[in-house]
């Protein structure tokens, strides 16, 4: 997405320099919720008494676990749900930024105009991600 935009999606103070870190924080909460998400799904398909029918005649513990006992499926199941949500946003997100910022480039004024909703539009850049990433 590049620097400029980066610091505009996620800096909050005047010259944006606090970028990283807001980034960073913002994607720890987003792996927490995706954690927690997950393993709500995986309780789910390991209490499934028709998983194995769906997933080629292997049982959960077969499925997603590893070695003689697969007594990591569940850990391995979390891990990777999460995973993919976490990198299925990051795209979306990163996707959506380099659209906002080329919609921005073209025309500053009616860019704010069109996204912006506080008094001086300033969170137009952010508001414009939110939309198309959503999308």
């Amino acid at each position: 997405m590049g620097t400029p935009a980066f610091k505009q999606l996620h800096g909050t103070n005047a010259n944006r320099a606090n970028a990283f870190g807001k980034c960073v924080a913002k994607a720890a909460a987003a792996q927490s919720q995706n954690e927690q998400g997950a393993a709500q799904t995986c309780k789910t398909e390991q209490a499934d008494t028709n998983f194995a029918a769906n997933h080629g005649g292997k049982s959960f513990d077969q499925f997603y676990g590893s070695g003689p006992n697969a007594k990591n499926a569940f850990g391995k199941c979390v891990s990777g749900k999460a995973e993919a949500a976490s990198d299925t946003q990051e795209r979306s997100t990163v996707n959506a930024a380099k659209t906002c910022w080329a919609e921005q480039t073209q025309d500053a004024a009616a860019f704010k105009s069109k996204y912006g909703t506080n008094a001086n539009k300033s969170n137009a850049f952010g508001k414009c991600v939110s939309a198309h990433a959503k999308a």
